[in-house]
């Protein structure tokens, strides 16, 4: 199954009426984990997002708290090699920071005959980072789209210096440098999509490994800008306020995306080979409990993300029948 708009639209609603305190907090009505008499044990692989490739890690670590035994490899490549290691069977969970392309589905239904499930299981603010010692004080997507983009669907002006972005001093004449993901990456294609009104980036965009690499290349570049996941905030740089409008901009905090105004938040999913009308395998069936259990999304806090709430967990288990 793959998050529809639909689905997008209940996890945020029911972030938005579960957690209405401004601290992140994990959902008390979320069950703590307990393990199962006589454990379980065996391989977990995890293949896809780089920008979960830290909480997955935090996911594992706390797994095998409670089954020692269990043997755990995460691989964080980018969200578009999560679908095919799924279809060869060579990974058991494809975490991903996007939601399945309709090609992606189609190979898998025509591998095994049914869709692909992809559970929501955290909150990600896909932030645009600028050096701490930047001063712009917001953006807005059209301003993005400029910065990003050389076709500017969003009838931008092309901005090649910080100087046309209102900025003084030693910022008016020097260019903008620009830092983002590859194309493997689920947060590159989202941002392709939600950011750049689905325009092609520009050839001068320095193209990084990996989430923390946009990040470092940001802070060590006065005038630099990039794109990443709000949980590889640093201290060296600034994630800019950003709006749809100049009206309607929006810091990129926990309520601004529980609330739906950020427009750039999104659900962090993890992809299930699950088999209609068929239980899960004991360790598979665990590891998910896990993630939605109190302990699982305090990793979600740990690693800088948002946790989802109760309704939004029971949701999801219930998708692979394990409610």
């Amino acid at each position: 199954m793959n998050l529809t708009a639909s689905l997008r639209s209940i996890l945020l609603i029911a972030v938005a009426v579960s957690c209405l305190s401004a601290a992140v907090t994990v959902d008390p009505k979320l069950p703590d984990y307990k393990p199962v008499a006589g454990g379980v044990s065996g391989s977990i692989k995890s293949v896809g997002s780089d920008t979960m490739n830290n909480m997955m890690a935090l996911w594992g670590e706390g797994f095998q708290k409670f089954y020692p035994n269990v043997q755990i490899e995460i691989e964080g490549k980018g969200s578009s090699t999560a679908p095919p290691a799924l279809i060869n069977g060579t990974s058991t969970f494809g975490p991903m920071s996007r939601a399945m392309k309709q090609k992606e589905v189609d190979k898998f239904v025509s591998a095994f005959g049914y869709k692909p499930v992809q559970l929501p299981t955290s909150i990600d603010m896909l932030a645009v980072y600028v050096n701490k010692d930047n001063p712009i004080k917001n953006l807005t997507l059209k301003q993005v789209d400029g910065i990003f983009s050389k076709t500017r669907k969003s009838g931008s002006e092309d901005v090649t210096k910080w100087g046309q972005l209102g900025l003084s001093g030693d910022f008016t004449a020097a260019s903008v440098s620009t830092y983002g993901r590859n194309p493997a990456s689920g947060t590159y294609g989202y941002f392709k999509k939600h950011a750049l009104a689905k325009g092609d980036f520009k050839d001068s965009v320095k193209e990084q490994p990996g989430s923390s690499a946009v990040v470092q290349g940001v802070a060590k570049d006065k005038f630099g800008i990039g794109y990443s996941g709000i949980g590889y905030k640093t201290a060296d740089v600034r994630a800019v306020p950003l709006g749809k409008t100049a009206d309607t901009i929006f810091d990129a905090t926990p309520g601004n995306a529980y609330n739906g105004n950020y427009p750039l938040a999104r659900p962090l999913l993890l992809s299930v080979n699950f088999k209609p009308n068929q239980k899960l395998d004991p360790l598979r069936a665990e590891f998910i409990k896990f993630i939605f259990s109190k302990q699982g999304q305090a990793e979600v806090v740990k690693d800088g993300y948002l946790p989802i709430p109760a309704a939004v967990a029971d949701h999801a288990l219930a998708i692979v029948d394990l409610k």
